[in-house]
Formats: structure tokens, sequence, C-alpha cells
């Protein structure tokens, strides 16, 4: 994890120990689960859900120190091992938010779990094998967890659905096809899937961050590399964690209701 998704972390830890009343904690009394939250962009998504008032669900596959020591920071959270890409380890982050938390079902699911590599092959070069282990995580993932909370989700308000996708979607930067295309199928499920909650008041939003610093972004890409895709954004930098955390805060909150079926893409003006 980066120093960044630390800092950002600890800051909302902060947030909740000095905020008080309803208008300071809009998600007081909510639950939210949050898939890939033990590192980077997900970590800090969960810390600041926590911020807002949530108890939180931390899914994790397989870092399990760093994610019970946010589970241990945070004023109400449970950290869980599952595999998004299987439907047992999806029901079981739902089943773990009712029991944990003691709600009849969770109120917000953030589908933040993703995988990328480290070779950045043209599609020509891109192993089947390598193509699978991404959809699995990426689009299967993301479309179990969207299921679950389709049918799971509390209905007459504060139901959230809100999936991580990629800015790559807009800028289709070579040696990422198989990562892209995930991405992209996952936009078109949620903006059908705003479509079929109608009624239920429940959102469904994408929220696309651009070049971010974490580990998943830096894997093995050189310093110059990096240094290139800062240079191109027109604020000269990569994102952190925190500038996603609070896009993905407000689309939980009741004042984004009228937020729905969109892609809002944060990555300071990059595409």
């Amino acid at each position: 994890m980066s120093g960044a998704a630390d800092t950002a972390a600890a800051a909302a830890v902060a947030a909740v120990a000095g905020s008080s009343g309803p208008a300071a904690l809009p998600l007081s009394g909510r639950v939210a689960i949050v898939t890939g939250a033990s590192r980077g962009i997900g970590r800090a998504i969960a810390a600041h859900l926590s911020s807002l008032g949530a108890s939180v669900v931390l899914g994790y596959a397989a870092s399990a120190a760093e994610a019970d020591a946010l589970a241990a920071e945070l004023p109400r959270a449970v950290a869980v091992k599952a595999n998004v890409s299987e439907e047992a380890g999806v029901r079981s982050l739902f089943d773990a938010a009712e029991s944990a938390f003691g709600c009849a079902a969770p109120h917000i699911i953030v589908a933040n779990a993703g995988v990328l590599g480290d070779k950045y092959p043209p599609l020509a070069d891109t192993a089947t094998a390598d193509f699978d282990r991404v959809f699995a995580v990426n689009t299967r993932g993301a479309f179990l967890c969207l299921r679950e909370a389709a049918n799971r989700l509390p209905r007459g308000g504060g139901g959230r659905i809100v999936a991580v996708t990629s800015s790559v979607v807009g800028s289709n930067p070579t040696g990422y096809s198989a990562y892209t295309a995930s991405k992209a199928a996952v936009e078109a499920m949620v903006r059908t899937m705003a479509k079929e909650l109608k009624g239920t008041r429940v959102t469904a939003n994408c929220v696309a961050p651009g070049a971010t610093a974490t580990d998943m972004f830096f894997a093995g890409k050189s310093n110059e590399t990096v240094r290139r895709t800062a240079e191109m954004n027109p604020m000269e930098r990569l994102g952190e964690a925190g500038d996603i955390a609070p896009v993905v805060g407000f689309l939980c909150t009741d004042a984004a209701e009228w937020v729905n079926g969109q892609v809002i893409r944060v990555n300071g003006g990059y595409v």
C-alpha cells in the first residue's frame, strides 16, 4: 500500500473522531461493503465511508494483516476474506454485514476489487489464462456483487451500488486490452442495472479513476513510464487514493440520489 493511502485512511479515522451530529455523518446507521478494501483505492474508500458514519465490511482476497489492521483502526468495521469471483464468496460478504452489524441487509456495496497484471502485452500476445484471470475478478466479480446487491439491498431509499472501473475505457491505451474490456463490461452492466432497478430508489453508478499511485498501477512500470504518465495529466501528477474516495462517498449519500446510471471519471482531466 502507498503512503498516500495510509495518510487517507488515517485522515478518515481522525475525521470520525472529530465529527458529531447527523449532518457530519450522512451514513450513520448504514452498512457498507467494500471489496478489495485492504489496500490502495479500496482501503481509502472504506476509511472514508467510515468517516461518514458507515459500518464497513472490508472484503479482501489475500492481504489479511492489512485488512485486519484497518478494521482495528475504524470504529465499526470487520474484515472478511472472500473471493469475489465465486458466488459463495460474494454471499459471505453480505451475510457478514448482516451478522456483524445486526442489519436486515447492507445499504451500500462498492465493487472495487480488481486485478491488472504487470506485463502490458498487446492483444496479439495476451495469454488466454491472463485474459481469464482479469475477467474472473474484474467482470465476473463485479457481476456477482451487483447481482447480490440487486437482490438484497433495501428498497425505499439509501441503497447504493458503486462499481470502481477505470478511465482507460475512455483512453484505450495499448497493452491494456483485456483490462479495458473487463472494465467496459462493468460500465455497461451498471448502466443497464440502474434502469432495471426502477422504482426501488437504489442507485447504481461507476467511478472511473485515472492513473492512481497504488501498488497495482506501479507494478511492472519503469520510473520513466510513471513520470511520463504524470506529466501527461493536466494536473501534472498521478492521482491519489484520497482523490477517489470522496467521490465514492458522495455517491453513497442521500445527496446523490439524483445521480444514477452514470460513469464518473475521476482523473484530473486525463480523458
